[in-house]
């Protein structure tokens, strides 16, 4: 059997190297090659000594020949066969391929990216060697992360990142580019190999204590690049993506734009870079320096390919803008900003710095785009307040949302007079542009003085407070979310449109307000989120350990409150109430209204989803916070 195995072998690997004029021969000959050296490796037979010495000889220094592709193709399709199988012992069989090869991975590191571009016949060589061993490079990290081994090579790209890092600065296509980027961003997300790694981590995976070491070392590298104009070197102009190809046909407009994908990847890759530095260090005025430093580089790079509104009404909405399209970054860029925010107030309460202090530094949040109030209210906005995406975001395991929103939800709960002086401000934003945009209709003009429109806009809001099954944190049926300009029926205007310019939110699949009627849509729902992964359930355990909910469960009345959040009535006059309010109370008029009218109905939600058993995860901390916010409005609403 072996000796016959060995005759195939040699057969696919003359096949791979000597028929390269035939490149659809060539690659099925690699993958038969990588299937039958897997097929070795399953059935516990030796690896052959000539195919050891074979990628020995090829990788021990670059060359630009087409064996160091077709090796570097069949390693990379051995280690997907040996993630693919779920039925053998992966950790076992990868440990028996890549102990002959480990060093040699580490010489072929040095090697590749010590090369000169100018010292090269054939650029188109070093492309697909770079590629090929770029993906090689990740299936060894994500092998480290998922599996549990430990090998040098593993550690190599950690060790000797800045030469990762100089590829990106190549006069290379703009494509490897992006491939580098990506990569390096999932390495400090630590999501290399995720669409192989689907299954349930090992639950006893010996520690890998070099990791969080490794990612400083990382996030350093990245963060000195940037220092060295790292940016400056990237191609964001992007070409338009067609079925057939990027060219344009004559007669065809093309819209030119920025890559987005470049944007937001090198966006992250910052934000994550400082949120790990910050997270290891220990000096504020460090944190500072660098923070302005570095966000001052990120927002003059965002600056020419964002609309000019971001910079003059709020440079925080610049997080929303560039990750528009792509959730999953989006959140792990608000969190890890958040993160970023909650390490310096740490630091400034620990130095019990003056009022003074504060104040400027949270001028500085606002100013430098990364104040975690601003960052959430425009996310809200993005999703028009609909707080049904909210709770498909908390059900989905696909985002890290349901960390994010409670570590924000915490923060609201201390940092309450703030949040809502934020508020006044995005009301005060928002006011300014209704009234441009309903000066531009003319036909439309009605001459009205300011405290005429403050009247008829609280006297529109009186339907909310006699409504109070709609203002009830038990309310049944979800509302639409409520425009922040009431314009009175004679103008016949319609509401202005976002200023986000966002999409209407995405619909739900499952209707969860009415859940009570739909069994079988509830059972739908029930299989559908059976299957968490252990990412979610560690950050849902990440959750209950945040909110203190330490086994006594009683504490918290899952019942929802009898009484609405909002008074049904004001004994003051609504001019009266609307000028003379203090700063801590909350308008049903402004952004902090429809924040909070989002939380009582995600409540609503949950609740009635947890009372049914179909919630895929013990939501009870959740609840906890939601309602300690609801507390925390009432007592505003009390000021009134």
């Amino acid at each position: 059997m072996e000796d016959f195995l060995e005759v195939l072998e040699q057969l696919y690997k003359k096949t791979c190297m000597f028929q390269s004029s035939d490149k659809l021969l060539s690659h099925m000959a690699a993958k038969c090659l990588a299937l039958l050296l897997y097929f070795r490796l399953k059935e516990k037979i030796t690896l052959s000594n000539s195919w050891i010495t074979f990628c020995q000889r090829n990788l021990c220094e670059y060359s630009e020949n087409e064996e160091v592709v077709y090796c570097l193709y069949t390693l990379t399709a051995v280690i997907k066969e040996i993630f693919k199988d779920t039925r053998s012992q992966k950790t076992e069989i990868l440990k028996q391929f890549l102990t002959p090869l480990d060093a040699t991975f580490e010489v072929f590191y040095n090697s590749l990216f010590s090369q000169h571009l100018a010292n090269l016949q054939d650029t188109s060589k070093i492309v697909n060697s770079l590629i090929y061993f770029l993906e090689l490079l990740e299936l060894l990290i994500a092998s480290r992360i998922h599996l549990g081994l430990h090998f040098p090579c593993q550690r190599i790209f950690f060790l000797k990142p800045s030469c990762v890092l100089h590829v990106i600065t190549w006069l290379i296509q703009a494509f490897v580019k992006r491939k580098f980027i990506i990569f390096i961003k999932k390495c400090l997300l630590r999501k290399v190999g995720e669409d192989l790694c689907r299954g349930p981590v090992a639950a006893f995976m010996p520690p890998d204590e070099h990791l969080d070491g490794d990612m400083l070392a990382l996030a350093d590298a990245v963060l000195q690049a940037v220092g060295s104009g790292l940016l400056k070197t990237l191609s964001v102009h992007g070409k338009p993506s067609c079925f057939g190809g990027g060219e344009v046909q004559p007669g065809c407009e093309c819209l030119p734009g920025p890559d987005h994908v470049i944007l937001r990847a090198a966006s992250l890759l910052l934000i994550k870079s400082l949120d790990i530095k910050f997270q290891n260090c220990a000096s504020a005025k460090e944190m500072k320096v660098d923070l302005q430093r570095f966000m001052s580089e990120l927002l003059a790079f965002l600056k020419p390919h964002l609309e000019p509104s971001v910079w003059s009404q709020h440079p925080c909405e610049w997080l929303s803008r560039v990750f528009i399209e792509q959730d999953d970054d989006m959140l792990e860029a608000a969190k890890a900003s958040m993160g970023i925010f909650l390490k310096l107030s740490r630091e400034y309460e620990a130095a019990e710095s003056l009022t003074q202090e504060k104040e400027l530094w949270h001028h500085h949040t606002h100013e430098n785009g990364y104040n975690p109030h601003c960052i959430f209210l425009f996310f809200l906005k993005n999703i028009a307040f609909d707080s049904t995406v909210l709770l498909d975001f908390l059900i989905s395991s696909e985002t890290c949302f349901l960390e994010y929103f409670v570590r924000y939800l915490k923060l609201l709960l201390q940092d309450w007079g703030t949040f809502l002086t934020i508020c006044k401000d995005f009301d005060v934003m928002d006011s300014n542009e209704s009234t441009n945009i309903c000066g531009c209709i003319s036909s439309l003009g009605h001459d009205r003085s300011s405290n005429q429109t403050e009247i008829s806009l609280l006297a529109a809001l009186g339907s909310h407070r006699n409504a109070p099954a709609r203002d009830s944190w038990a309310a049944g049926a979800a509302s639409e979310p409520q425009n922040l300009v009431v314009i009175s029926p004679e103008t016949h205007a319609t509401p202005p449109a976002s200023r986000l310019s966002s999409p209407q939110p995405s619909q739900s699949l499952v209707d969860y307000d009415s859940s009570d009627d739909s069994e079988v849509e509830s059972t739908d729902l029930c299989s559908a989120n059976s299957k968490q992964t252990s990412l979610h359930q560690e950050a849902v355990k990440k959750t209950q350990d945040m909110v203190g909910t330490s086994g006594d469960e009683k504490e918290l009345n899952l019942e929802l409150p009898s009484r609405p959040v909002f008074p049904k009535e004001s004994n003051t006059p609504s001019s009266v109430a609307h000028d003379t309010a203090p700063d801590n109370t909350v308008h049903e008029a402004g952004i902090s209204y429809r924040t909070v009218k989002c939380f009582e109905q995600l409540q609503g939600a949950i609740y009635r989803l947890q009372k049914k058993n179909l919630f895929p995860y013990n939501p009870t901390a959740l609840l906890k916070l939601l309602k300690q916010i609801e507390a925390k409005c009432n007592k505003s609403m009390n000021a009134l």
